[in-house]
């Protein structure tokens, strides 16, 4: 097997696709909470900026974001 010795150049990606302004949804009224995965843990987040503790249990994460729109 021969080496690859023959490169053509490429465009970058951005010059190739035309820029558009990206959709910036209104910020949400109230809290919305999800879970998110950090390695073997699991955190509540909110849109207001608010993040739980870490846990290992996901349900736990899931009461911890529930309290937090409930209080």
């Amino acid at each position: 097997m021969e080496p690859h010795t023959k490169a053509t150049l490429a465009l970058p990606l951005a010059s190739a696709v035309p820029q558009q302004q990206p959709h910036q949804p209104a910020p949400p009224s109230g809290h919305t909470t999800s879970t998110a995965d950090r390695g073997s843990f699991c955190l509540a987040v909110c849109t207001c900026g608010w993040n739980g503790p870490a846990r290992r249990s996901r349900d736990l994460a899931r009461k911890d974001a529930a309290r937090h729109t409930a209080g």
